[in-house]
């Protein structure tokens, strides 16, 4: 397997799962997801019926229900990491909330019809990365951003104090 291909399950809105193998950038050939299955069998997935593309360590495969492992959907706290704090809301009504790179394709993202990645709440679980097509979304919410610590300035140096005294 390339060094390009990453470990992925598609959620599809009727929670039918595919496991397989998808570039780290998704890409779409019209309108289409090509998956390459454990099998090395090409399946294209239309993107509109796609609820997510979960990029996972492992595939999980004894697992039918959530193999992704995606059992907190909301952070507890304040992320640690920097980036934009979103909350998602899909078309069937479900809650997601996740950090997203902000930079310039993230505007891109949300302005064409392609979808966001996000880094899930725990980082520690199955899933790394969710991608979440643009057709899936109801709306979008921005709840914070988070920037790195500002680092405390650094002290002047200081001239030795003077004597008031002699001895």
């Amino acid at each position: 397997m390339a060094s390009g291909q990453k470990k992925v399950i598609i959620r599809r809105f009727n929670d039918q799962l595919h496991w397989g193998y998808l570039p780290q950038e998704v890409v779409l050939l019209h309108g289409y997801v090509e998956l390459i299955d454990p099998s090395a069998h090409v399946t294209p997935i239309l993107l509109t019926e796609i609820k997510w593309i979960a990029y996972v360590r492992d595939f999980n495969l004894a697992d039918r229900t959530v193999p992704e492992r995606l059992d907190r959907k909301k952070f507890s706290a304040r992320p640690r990491t920097e980036g934009v704090w979103v909350r998602v809301r899909f078309t069937d009504g479900e809650v997601v909330e996740g950090l997203v790179q902000f930079n310039k394709t993230l505007l891109d993202s949300l302005s064409d019809s392609m979808g966001i990645f996000m880094t899930p709440p725990d980082t520690r679980g199955n899933t790394q990365r969710l991608f979440v097509p643009r057709s899936a979304m109801e709306w979008i919410e921005a709840v914070g951003l988070i920037q790195p610590m500002a680092k405390a300035p650094k002290a002047a140096k200081e001239e030795p104090q003077p004597m008031l005294f002699e001895e």
